[in-house]
């Protein structure tokens, strides 16, 4: 997270890390076991990577949204979350991990660089920069939640872990 004097940037990255109210990213995957990356948990049409990989997704959608340039928008849900079927292995695993760290920091960026918060995006006097931030940080930490529920359901959180 960067250092700013602006209180609405601070809360901006503290929201994009840990809000003061819920898991980081980092805690919540840390130490998860790759034998349990493709593992459906009980009542749960999904697994902890195609969870990772949606959150992965939708923030890079976005971050593509709140950029210039063009922006092509994506098929919900179908580009949003991995096919059911589909698997990873610990390379796509650490990949997904990865982009969603390197997209977050870009979101960081931009906090710090933008000119102007509440600039519109795309042209829509409802859509300001700030709200597409928000909209991130909020999306993430709802399945970041989701992700450290799942972990207590399944008995992946390594042990001594409170």
């Amino acid at each position: 997270m960067a250092t700013t004097t602006d209180p609405l940037r601070a809360q901006l990255h503290a929201m994009l890390d840990t809000g003061n109210a819920h898991m980081g990213f980092d805690d919540a995957v840390a130490d998860f076991p790759l034998d349990a990356i493709n593992t459906t948990p009980p009542n749960v049409p999904y697994t902890p990577w195609h969870l990772v990989e949606h959150l992965r997704r939708t923030q890079r959608d976005i971050l593509d949204y709140i950029r210039p340039g063009d922006y092509e928008e994506m098929t919900w849900p179908d580009e949003y979350w991995p096919a059911r079927d589909e698997t990873a292995d610990e390379a796509a695993w650490n990949a997904s991990i990865q982009a969603f760290r390197d997209d977050r920091a870009a979101l960081d960026e931009i906090i710090d660089t933008a000119p102007d918060l509440n600039a519109t995006v795309r042209g829509r006097d409802d859509y300001p920069l700030v709200r597409g931030i928000v909209t991130a940080a909020s999306h993430n930490s709802y399945h970041i939640g989701e992700f450290a529920i799942l972990r207590q359901i399944m008995g992946t959180w390594p042990p001594g872990h409170e």
